[in-house]
């Protein structure tokens, strides 16, 4: 029999706790069961539908995981909206490891909320909010301390939508690869509060940089 390489004593779980490890996340043993059953889940789906490009396990554990949580310590409040989150990323993973916030996940594709929707029922994960909705159409009733979106529109398209659901203090948490240099200097974000964060994830190659505006 071929062993699982997603089992709690596999590679994957090594290379996941390597990678916590150089992050300074100390993961319990039901955080790496539950990030681990989300990347089955994940992989169980993604035969049928084509929820992310990645297919390989021991790939999926820096490129989902890793590069999700490396945003962790960038938080900020009790309330964290996912603009675009498709296959619950990097909601999913932040909120294994995070009960303590209450999180949304929001996407307009049907079949990758679907997928959201049924990974929060198996993860037990009651914190959790899956959302069908186009960014521009949300009108949840309420703002989020922290919204977070990996690079599914430049910086100041998602500042545009983002800015009117955030806190006040708020932080918008926008992760790109290579250096934004263009992005950065759009004039639709002269005046606003903008650091960027070099990242570095384990087992990833390439750069990766966090973009915070922050809403005071």
């Amino acid at each position: 029999m071929t062993p699982d390489p997603l089992d709690p004593g596999g590679p994957a779980a090594a290379r996941l706790l390597e990678g916590a490890a150089a992050l300074g996340l100390a993961l319990t043993p039901a955080q790496v069961a539950g990030l681990l059953g989300f990347l089955a889940l994940l992989t169980r789906w993604n035969r049928t539908y084509n929820l992310t490009a990645v297919r390989d396990p021991g790939e999926m554990v820096p490129r989902h995981l890793l590069d999700s949580l490396v945003m962790l310590p960038h938080l900020h409040g009790a309330a964290v909206l996912d603009l675009g989150t498709g296959a619950g990323l990097p909601g999913l993973p932040l909120a294994i490891c995070d009960p303590d916030r209450c999180y949304w996940l929001l996407d307009g594709n049907g079949k990758k909320v679907r997928f959201v929707r049924q990974a929060v029922m198996e993860l037990r994960l009651p914190q959790v909010a899956a959302v069908h909705s186009r960014m521009e159409a949300y009108r949840p009733g309420r703002k989020f301390s922290t919204i977070v979106s990996r690079a599914v529109a430049t910086i100041a398209q998602i500042h545009g939508l983002a800015a009117p659901l955030l806190e006040r203090p708020g932080r918008l948490l926008v992760m790109k690869g290579r250096y934004p240099q263009d992005e950065l200097q759009d004039p639709a974000l002269r005046d606003l509060d903008v650091a960027v964060h070099k990242l570095f994830v384990p087992f990833l190659e390439g750069e990766r940089h966090l973009i915070e505006i922050r809403c005071e």
